[in-house]
């Protein structure tokens, strides 16, 4: 309940612009009942994004390990991840992403850590995929980073009331990353 008023409230006013008695009231609670659960508007913050980051991280992970050896088949899975992922609480992963900067020390350089690790997930399948012939780009690393910030900028924009289903996107942008990396 709390975090899901405190993304409602940050999503609308931004994080600077969002005060502890706004996301209290959100939530139909009173400042000193939120304080009760969190130390402060930061720790609420650092929870949002270290919830996600960890929740992406986790399927990830997990959809490689399910994907097998194929480099296509292991970047279709984390395009998929990717996508749905940010698709499935949009305000939550867009705040996730505008809020970086907001975060303070030292879970801030904790949470890069893990967005690295993340990145890296990427870049190994497609180095792999360069290395055993499989994608034909010159320049793997700046191709792994367009995929993941294509797949991530998905929430900016897609709308469910839109031409295109989530499941749909998802093959969209797989088609795009294949392409990208010059897919044989």
């Amino acid at each position: 309940m709390i975090i899901e008023a405190s993304i409602a409230v940050m999503a609308e006013h931004g994080y600077h612009g969002t005060s502890v008695r706004d996301i209290a009231e959100r939530a139909g609670l009173s400042p000193a009942a939120l304080y009760h659960h969190f130390a402060s508007k930061q720790e609420v913050l650092a929870t949002i994004m270290e919830r996600g980051i960890d929740t992406l991280l986790a399927r990830t992970a997990e959809a490689l390990r399910q994907a097998g050896e194929s480099p296509t088949a292991r970047l279709s899975a984390l395009v998929e991840v990717q996508v749905l992922f940010h698709l499935e609480d949009q305000s939550g992963t867009l705040l996730g992403t505008s809020e970086l900067r907001a975060l303070e020390e030292p879970v801030r350089g904790k949470h890069i850590a893990k967005r690295n690790a993340q990145q890296r997930m990427f870049d190994e399948v497609i180095a792999d995929g360069v290395r055993s012939g499989v994608f034909h780009t010159p320049i793997p690393k700046e191709a792994s980073r367009a995929i993941v910030v294509m797949s991530t900028g998905v929430a900016s924009w897609f709308s469910p009331d839109g031409p295109a289903t989530r499941d749909e996107m998802v093959c969209r942008y797989q088609r795009l990353a294949l392409d990208m990396l010059g897919a044989s």
